[in-house]
């Protein structure tokens, strides 16, 4: 089951793949896409990649408890829906003008759809559980509600995508002990001591 860090794995997976395929064009460096917030007075990348929101994903199915080793269950993870703006840097430097940024995020468009979900043990090598593949999927928000992402930050509206990203499944720390059988007894009978015991009344 994914660790704690899983979130955190999701937003510099996003941001590697960004890295991979959008360097050096249309950004010239991968130092120029960074994990961060609109907010952020950072000058120096063009990029971001911003988790917004984070959520129960409750219409997802838990699995049952894990069993650890011969005496031991853990709690089932419990799946988060994960919401991500990425925009381009509206405090860089650059220069960059209107097609320059439009490039950019239809880049990032397509990024996305050729890379659709990722599956968790690509982000954690050691889970030894399987879990289902984390998937990328366009938000179905409005521009209102975008609007309002903006707004949360004080920054005023740009063109930006937003991504759910789900299911993303958390491990739970709690350990729960069941008894080990040490001494079982058996009682065996044949059918013909069996009869004899009913004849004579000893159940």
């Amino acid at each position: 089951m994914a660790d704690y860090s899983i979130i955190a794995d999701v937003s510099n997976y996003l941001c590697k793949i960004f890295r991979e395929k959008m360097c050096p064009e249309p950004i010239p460096s991968a130092g120029n896409i960074q994990v961060s917030s609109p907010s952020s007075q950072d000058v120096d990348y063009l990029l971001g990649v911003y988790l917004y929101d984070i959520k129960e994903a409750s219409d997802v199915t838990r699995p049952d408890l894990v069993r650890r080793g011969r005496v031991q269950l853990v709690k089932p993870p419990k799946p988060y829906t994960l919401e991500y703006m990425v925009f381009v840097n509206g405090a860089t430097q650059m220069g960059l003008e209107a097609p320059d940024i439009q490039k950019i995020v239809g880049r990032v468009a397509q990024i996305v759809n050729d890379n659709a979900s990722v599956l968790p043990t690509e982000l954690q090598p050691w889970l030894d559980i399987p879990e289902p593949p984390i998937v990328f999927s366009q938000s179905k928000i409005s521009l209102e509600e975008k609007v309002r992402v903006w707004s949360a930050i004080n920054k005023p509206y740009q063109v930006s995508l937003f991504y759910k990203v789900a299911p993303v499944f958390l491990s739970s720390e709690i350990m729960i002990n069941t008894p080990v059988v040490t001494d079982a007894t058996f009682n065996l009978q044949t059918q013909q001591e069996r009869r004899e015991m009913l004849i004579n009344g000893d159940h």
